[in-house]
């Protein structure tokens, strides 16, 4: 399964952020959305992410305010992206090497869309039910379409 395949189920609606908000304002967007990391666009390009953990780490514990600090001074610059036609195993062994749970997906230097470890889990076990009730049909005499 590649990640083309979730992002055609959960749908390609990115919402992003630009460096010079409030972390106050990110964090409201975030709630909005019920989600947990937000990228970070200047112009058209990728600069960075915002995530749950940013402002956990580097601000919360730091003893800072959200209405006072901007997205850009605590993002993730660069973040660690892939492509379309990445494999979701190949996103979840990145993900637990490089200690993140977001991943924004580019095509041809664009944000197309953004894979959480949420929705790789999710894919993978759904792949492996239907592996698994179609071995159980195929062992029992039923037609499996393995």
């Amino acid at each position: 399964m590649k990640v083309k395949d979730i992002l055609l189920r959960k749908g390609k609606v990115v919402h992003t952020i630009p460096p010079g908000i409030t972390v106050f304002e990110a964090l409201k967007l975030m709630a909005e959305k019920n989600i947990g990391a937000l990228p970070v666009i200047q112009g058209n390009e990728l600069v960075g992410i915002f995530t749950e953990r940013d402002y956990a780490r580097k601000v919360i514990l730091k003893g800072k305010f959200s209405k006072d600090i901007l997205v850009g001074d605590v993002m993730q610059p660069h973040p660690i992206t892939v492509t379309e036609e990445e494999d979701i195993r190949a996103c979840m062994s990145l993900m637990t090497d490089k200690f993140v749970r977001h991943l924004p997906v580019m095509s041809e230097g664009k944000l197309a869309g953004i894979v959480s470890i949420g929705d790789i889990v999710k894919s993978i076990i759904t792949e492996q039910e239907f592996i698994i009730e179609n071995l159980s049909n195929y062992i029992s005499g039923g037609r499996g379409t393995v």
